[in-house]
């Protein structure tokens, strides 16, 4: 026999918490599978239960509101003497935590374009006035296509409403905002810092701060996580400012709004990738990290090519001819003025080289393509005589 919940079949359980329980079920008069989540009616003494039941009801109330792609829809509340129900839109995937538990990693395109999905359902609930504050991995859902769905506004602020207070601090320590600690009133910038955690953690597979919940209050309102470049040599100091923007402590000095986040982090990233694809840089290329913009390496200029060996001379039992001689002296200046050039890279002007003699009846090799140095002073006869002789010197 079908168990039923009001109009709706339950088919399964797909999961239970301290307070519920969450089925498969099944409208049969839209045809359309759904999730339903439950919570037990609790007793009117049991202060902590109602307050249970009174995030249940502002769940449905938040979400019930909103219509967008990347946020789960709600369609229905209901209560029956023992339990009050929400039916939800039925999502086909899985969470990002669990993708996460198991040790699997983004690349950064694949980051962008989830964020970017976050980014788009925040800035649509944000413009209708609700504020999610538990945004984390945990609650944001992936469709079988890899759409990214926001789930779980259970302890939402909704502008209109007066059931949540300063002073109540209410969230999940690991992605919780500077002021959600200090029991501050929230605005949508809490839930920029949150998604700016959970970004750090898809780009390093860690999360900014961990420990005990005092551990964890204290990093958040005094201490800087390591950047995530230091963690991962896929991410680079553009998009390290991204995250350090967002997880600012101060509300003001964050993005104004999540399609500004989503701006930032588009940029930042196709920066990286234009100067990978394009000029071959890599993370060291992006010396500011404020800059979003690459420019191309400025390509050095072109060695100058090194003259052919002169023909090897035929010994005499005299000694080498003047013409040998003379020849194998303008290699070595050669060498030693248009080479020297290219070995130090044409930053530096070369030594300066003496007036070449008369050619000898050797092939000389063509003339370097490379900038030519400043023209060296003109040497006197003895400087010349002082060169030529060191020449000799060191010929075998």
């Amino acid at each position: 026999m079908t168990e039923m919940l009001g109009k709706y079949e339950l088919r399964q359980v797909l999961g239970k918490g301290a307070m519920g329980t969450v089925y498969e079920g099944y409208d049969p008069i839209i045809d359309r599978r759904v999730a339903i989540k439950t919570v037990k009616l609790p007793d009117a003494e049991d202060v902590e239960a109602q307050e249970e039941l009174a995030r249940f009801k502002r769940e449905a109330q938040a979400a019930g509101r909103l219509s967008h792609p990347n946020i789960v829809g709600v369609f229905d509340y209901g209560e029956t003497p023992e339990i009050a129900y929400i039916v939800m839109e039925f999502v086909d995937g899985t969470t990002l935590k669990h993708v996460l538990d198991k040790g699997e990693r983004f690349g950064v395109p694949e980051i962008v374009r989830l964020m970017e999905g976050l980014m788009a359902g925040l800035q649509y609930s944000h413009g209708r006035g609700v504020v999610h504050r538990d945004i984390k991995p945990a609650n944001i859902m992936l469709t079988q296509a890899g759409e990214v769905k926001i789930a779980d506004f259970g302890i939402a602020r909704i502008e209109s409403s007066s059931m949540t207070q300063a002073g109540t601090m209410l969230g999940t320590p690991s992605y919780m905002s500077p002021e959600q600690f200090m029991g501050q009133t929230v605005d949508a910038r809490t839930d920029l810092y949150s998604s700016g955690v959970m970004l750090y953690q898809l780009l390093t597979g860690e999360k900014p701060f961990e420990g005990g919940l005092t551990a964890i209050m204290h990093k958040v309102l005094h201490t800087e996580p390591p950047p995530p470049s230091a963690l991962s040599v896929s991410v680079t100091p553009a998009l390290d400012a991204v995250v350090r923007k967002a997880m600012a402590k101060r509300p003001e000095d964050r993005f104004a709004a999540a399609s500004d986040f989503a701006l930032a982090l588009r940029e930042a990233a196709e920066a990286k990738t234009a100067a990978v694809e394009s000029f071959g840089l890599g993370a060291e290329d992006f010396g500011d990290a404020e800059a979003t913009m690459v420019a191309p390496r400025r390509p050095s200029a072109p060695s100058a090519p090194t003259p052919p060996p002169a023909p090897a001379p035929v010994p005499k039992k005299n000694g080498p001819s003047p013409a040998v001689l003379g020849g194998a002296a303008v290699l070595v200046l050669a060498v030693l003025g248009g080479g020297g050039y290219a070995l130090f890279g044409g930053h530096k002007q070369a030594a300066p080289s003496p007036a070449s003699p008369p050619a000898p009846a050797v092939a000389q090799a063509p003339a370097p393509v490379a900038p030519k140095p400043a023209p060296a002073p003109a040497l006197t006869p003895a400087q010349l005589q002082a060169r030529y002789s060191a020449t000799l010197g060191a010929l075998p």
